[in-house]
């Protein structure tokens, strides 16, 4: 199976296994949630860590949709978390994207740039897998700094070299 997944890539592909840890944790009113996440990741040495699952509102989000240079703020909120996924290790605040709902029903969604700032409450679960370590290193062909999932044991090589 490990042979077949390699040849459909063509980059160089290692599956690194962990076990996964659970993070569960209340985002208040007033606070940003990107920079809160991001603090408590480091805080706690996550070296791999993502979002499991977050319900909550927003009085406001800083998105940039897909393929665009145009960023937007909305902030006629409170909005309601309908999705908020991605990463929060690797880089400097991680990759997340967000859907967010308003009052009528109507969704907005991209990815979560700043300015996400809690409503009533943000009740967050972030994974973090042991063993495994996420790191961003430059893809020509994207243009974006994109996710390395790596070993702590090909880290630690890596740094020796």
């Amino acid at each position: 199976m490990e042979k077949d997944l390699k040849s459909a890539h063509k980059v160089p592909f290692s599956p690194a296994l962990g076990t996964l840890q659970c993070h569960p944790l209340r985002v208040e009113p007033g606070q940003e949630l990107r920079s809160t996440l991001s603090q408590f990741v480091r805080a706690r040495h996550l070296n791999s860590a993502f979002v499991l699952t977050c319900v909550g509102s927003v009085t406001s989000a800083h998105l940039r949709m897909a393929n665009a240079t145009e960023t937007k703020l909305y902030d006629k909120g409170p909005y309601e978390i309908v999705s908020l996924v991605g990463t929060l290790s690797g880089g400097s605040c991680g990759h997340l994207h967000a859907s967010l709902s308003d009052a009528d029903g109507s969704v907005v969604g991209g990815h979560v740039l700043d300015q996400m700032v809690v409503h009533t409450t943000a009740e967050v679960v972030i994974g973090n897998v042991g063993g495994v370590v996420f790191t961003r290193e430059f893809d020509h062909r994207t243009g974006y700094d994109e996710l390395c999932v790596k070993g702590q044991e090909d880290e630690k090589a890596g740094a020796g070299q």
